[in-house]
């Protein structure tokens, strides 16, 4: 190992190896080729401390991620690595020509370009991501719980928008979107959940985007089962833009627009006859058989963008769904209208009713049992989130 420090400008470094193909520099992306003896010249922005490690060397040359600091520990599933650095094999486009950041680029020198840790497939279209389900993600029953599936969903879609290039300074906002002070707020999300994993087991998700009315997104996400590829977990979402200073919505602009369409494309992860696109009634004192208040949003509820992460949400819902609900069912399938955006410092009451008739929505999936819910303000009622849960009764062990 080889520990440098960089001067104040981009320097150049020289390593002689034998027989390899690979370094690890924090905070940079490097691209090399596969030699017997190697000359590999590295450069690094001012003031890194670099940690050089060999790693393996493949047939192809590849990039691989690096972040400051020590290396990243990973995790091998099978043969791939998860929850750390993703390996592309594909090579640079930037070889031989100037990249974006006005250096021209060569077989033997550094490619400055980031890759997050996913990968594009299907001609960039879909986006794939792969997780390892943590013991701390998990619920009493041992498996990964709808806000860990709902967390999950979220980070492959922030990560699609990074590793697409277009991210700008905003939360999932594209440049467009941030020249302008937009971002992205969802309305509707519903998912399916055929089964939920084990503490330990691998995931992949893939996701990926469309254009849906005359001013909105959809967002659609299928999750397998990485040793199966059982499909697992199935997901809609539809998204508008709001403006983050006036928190008004905005109509999609043009130049943002032609930026999202090369990556639409004409995908339904869930069929349009088990879709769940009916509206949800509003619950009232009257119609509501529990009622929770005094859920209080916290600090560490709040995301980027100034308001209660949606996934936060759930946890609140979840909270007036009777005891032995939770402890005998599974929520099998999540619909949730949000109405407005909540900050911190606003008191909050969870309702819940039994639906009469559990089968009478669009999803076309029996269920057990069916609730309707609604999370609003408790100072003024204000709406925030409607929603539609269907369960299914746990599988009784011998």
């Amino acid at each position: 190992m080889c520990l440098c420090s960089m001067n104040d400008h981009l320097a150049m470094a020289s390593l002689t190896t034998q027989g390899a193909s690979g370094l690890y520099i924090p905070g940079n992306l490097y691209r090399l080729e596969k030699r017997t003896n190697t000359t590999v010249l590295a450069m690094a922005k001012a003031g890194f401390s670099c940690s050089w490690h060999m790693i393996t060397a493949k047939k192809r040359s590849f990039y691989a991620i690096a972040s400051a600091g020590n290396p990243p520990g990973l995790e091998m599933r099978d043969g791939k690595m998860v929850n750390g650095i993703h390996v592309k094999e594909t090579p640079s486009p930037y070889i031989g020509n100037t990249n974006p950041s006005g250096l021209v680029i060569d077989s033997n020198v550094v490619e400055p370009q980031t890759f997050l840790l996913g990968r594009f497939v299907e001609d960039r279209f879909v986006y794939r991501q792969t997780f390892s389900i943590r013991s701390y993600e998990i619920g009493p029953d041992k498996t990964a719980t709808m806000e860990t599936l709902m967390n999950l969903l979220q980070e492959t879609a922030l990560n699609h928008v990074t590793s697409s290039g277009l991210a700008g300074d905003g939360f999932g906002a594209t440049r467009e979107m941030s020249l302008r002070k937009l971002i992205w707020v969802v309305t509707r999300i519903h998912v399916q959940v055929q089964r939920y994993n084990c503490w330990g087991d691998v995931v992949e998700i893939d996701t990926w985007v469309d254009a849906t009315g005359k001013n909105g997104m959809r967002r659609d996400w299928i999750i397998r089962d990485y040793k199966t590829q059982e499909i697992i977990t199935r997901a809609t979402s539809t998204w508008v833009i709001m403006n983050r200073e006036t928190r008004k919505l905005s109509k999609i602009p043009g130049e943002v627009r032609e930026e999202l369409q090369p990556f639409y494309i004409n995908r339904l992860a869930i069929p349009a006859e088990h879709n769940d696109v009916e509206k949800i009634d509003k619950l009232t004192d009257e119609t509501a058989g529990r009622i929770q208040s005094g859920l209080a949003p916290r600090w560490s509820d709040m995301d980027a963008n100034q308001h209660v992460n949606n996934v936060k949400y759930i946890g609140w819902i979840l909270e007036s769904v009777p005891m032995h609900v939770l402890e005998h069912y599974n929520l099998t399938s999540m619909t949730l209208e949000y109405r407005r955006e909540c900050r911190q410092s606003r008191l909050l009451e969870s309702l819940t009713s039994t639906s009469e008739d559990s089968n009478s929505h669009s999803s076309n999936r029996k269920a057990d049992m069916e609730y309707t819910h609604l999370l609003r303000m408790q100072a003024d009622k204000a709406e925030i989130v409607r929603a539609r849960t269907e369960w299914k009764s746990k599988p009784k062990h011998k």
